[in-house]
């Protein structure tokens, strides 16, 4: 099977899995989303054995069917034949609370039945050892199967014949069996029981979490959906969120852009965290901040680098695993990202655009107050300082540097919201201090990219460029919908980037070339302005063709072919999501009108 996108994403906040079309579980990393994968198949396409799999298979499946349980991250898959045998998958990572605190191991749970005639089944469970995507060696008792992994060994729990498991071999599936592959512990109580209550629990967990949003009226089920899976990518032990629950998916096809994207941007959370904060989500924000404190307490005279590891880890070296083919065979395989090493200015202004909602917001469990504010300023006498030098700007050039409108508005927004938190604070001399530095950096902007022979903003400040990001200048509050100069700016990139329905970041040669997708974020970005600038119709027609591109999951990946609208790029990937919660909130009608 070739492998795609069209994957199924469960998890519990520590770890997860993708599940392809076919039931069969393709990605999934241990002891967390950053760590080594036990099941590799979806960047293993060398391997003709199908290591780094887990499928529970029908003999003569002829028709496959997937859901998500209502308001879960519950997966239901039912595999059917032509004879009238059918059967019920269900996968989930247990998430729940227990003793007072959430039950989250690194455990994944599976459960089959029978529901029609006389199914016969086959378990193929293979997980992959590490990055070297061999074989593990395995021992077992009368109920278990231990798999010696790295880096630490896992059990399989269950109550199907372990000999037909351990050989492959096809059965007659006769009533429910349940498997629980988690820690190399003995499993302790009656397991049917067990795994059905943790399966019951999971379920009124999320189920509990959804009830808790404030969605917009319109298009709620891509919204939950959406949240739910943005809620899977925080690393809920220490708050940090992933950019994505891959490594290595190409942004088009053969174009060596293969990265790890399983860490924390700043950039990436700051948008995550806005558009679950427009549903109410404060646990993702409260985590988030707790994570965001460490790593301005550790930052070197409130430097901040654009990405760290979900424990905060600040080197996050990059290397490439030759072992694994990658996705379709397009390699290479990478571990780590050297854009830690960069540069990128906007990661001021994102820290304090995640921060200064705590100053304001009554709701919160712990506010902000003089400390933190003393600490965030730490970031914003960088931010100051540096408003004005050329970096690699959000799309990471990794080799070539500039001036860049959006990171120097970024540290403009860093000074102007300085600026408001001192004001709620009360320290007067602070608040003149950051708004005054606020006030030049907006000159300096609108001196240094203003371009009278175009009429619009450059995306840099040495020559007249065009790039998405300047979109950006209006959710920002940099600009106004109305302002002439934003207006000729929206035009302008606009005509140069759109491809039909989508957005390109730029369309200009970078590191690798000319780009050949579109980034879907770039595209909802369009959408809110084109909202807001009053062609309100487009928006909403953008929109619409815009979900009809997501997976049968539900969701999107980074980069979409304009042609093809075959989805490119590492997935789930949280700036997609982010885009439908904000579009969706932006353009629904307002609960009030079904009365």
């Amino acid at each position: 099977m070739t492998p795609d996108l069209d994957l199924w994403p469960i998890g519990n906040c520590q770890v997860s899995a993708l599940v392809d079309r076919a039931g069969r579980f393709v990605w999934g990393c241990v002891p967390r989303v950053d760590g080594e994968p036990v099941f590799s198949a979806l960047v293993n396409t060398r391997d003709e054995d199908q290591r780094g799999i887990w499928s529970i298979e029908l003999e003569g499946c002829t028709r496959t069917e997937q859901a998500y349980r209502r308001n879960t991250a519950v997966l239901v898959t039912r595999h059917s034949d032509d004879a009238g045998n059918a059967i019920e998958v269900v996968d989930f990572c247990p998430r729940f609370e227990r003793h007072h605190r959430l039950y989250r191991p690194v455990a994944f749970v599976r459960t089959v039945r029978p529901l029609s005639g006389s199914p016969r089944i086959t378990v193929r469970l293979r997980p992959s050892s590490g990055w070297s995507g061999e074989v593990p060696a395995t021992t077992s008792g009368s109920n278990h199967i231990r798999f010696l992994v790295d880096p630490q060994p896992l059990r399989l729990t269950t109550n199907a014949p372990i000999g037909l498991i351990q050989n492959e071999r096809t059965f007659r599936l006769e009533h429910e069996l349940c498997f629980f592959l988690g820690p190399d512990e003995s499993f302790s109580g009656d397991l049917s029981v067990t795994v059905g209550q943790m399966l019951a629990d999971t379920t009124q967990e999320w189920m509990e979490w959804v009830r808790g949003l404030a969605t917009p009226l319109e298009w709620q089920e891509a919204v939950i959906r959406a949240a739910i899976t943005l809620k899977l990518c925080q690393h809920e032990e220490t708050g940090a969120i992933v950019a994505a629950l891959t490594t290595s998916i190409p942004e088009h096809a053969g174009s060596q852009r293969n990265w790890d994207y399983r860490y924390c941007w700043i950039r990436d959370a700051y948008y995550t965290v806005q558009a679950l904060n427009r549903l109410g989500a404060l646990d993702v924000l409260e985590g988030y901040l707790a994570y965001l404190r460490n790593i301005v307490d550790q930052s070197q005279g409130g430097h901040i680098q654009p990405l760290y590891g979900v424990l905060g880890e600040s080197t996050l070296e990059e290397r490439e695993e030759p072992s694994l083919a990658g996705y379709r065979g397009m390699g290479p395989v990478r571990v780590g990202n050297q854009a830690y090493e960069q540069v990128q200015h906007d990661a001021y202004g994102q820290i304090v655009l995640s921060n200064v909602q705590a100053f304001f917001d009554h709701r919160l469990f712990r506010m902000a107050d003089l400390g933190d504010f003393e600490a965030l300023e730490r970031v914003g006498e960088l931010a100051w300082e540096v408003h004005d030098k050329a970096d690699a700007g959000l799309w990471e050039l990794r080799t070539r540097q500039s001036v860049h409108t959006y990171s120097t508005a970024m540290c403009w927004a860093a000074c102007d919201r300085l600026a408001n938190a001192a004001k709620v604070l009360g320290l007067e001399d602070r608040r003149v201090l950051w708004q005054e530095r606020a006030d030049q950096i907006h000159t300096t902007i609108q001196q240094s990219a203003w371009r009278d022979e175009t009429s619009r903003l450059s995306a840099t400040f040495e020559g007249d460029d065009l790039d998405a990001s300047l979109i950006q200048l209006l959710d920002l509050r940099f600009l106004e919908p109305k302002d002439p100069r934003f207006l000729s700016t929206l035009d302008a990139v606009e005509a140069g980037l759109r491809r039909g329905s989508h957005m390109l970041r730029y369309a200009t040669e970078d590191d690798f070339g000319l780009p050949e997708t579109a980034f879907n974020f770039c595209t909802f970005w369009l959408i809110e302005a084109l909202h807001l600038t009053g062609r309100h119709a487009d928006a909403r027609k953008l929109f619409e063709e815009m979900l009809s591109r997501r997976t049968r999951s539900g969701l999107l990946s980074e980069d979409i072919d304009p042609v093809s609208g075959e989805l490119w790029g590492n997935f789930p990937q949280t700036y997609s999501l982010v885009g439908i919660i904000n579009c969706a909130v932006l353009l629904s009608q307002p609960w009030g009108t079904i009365r």
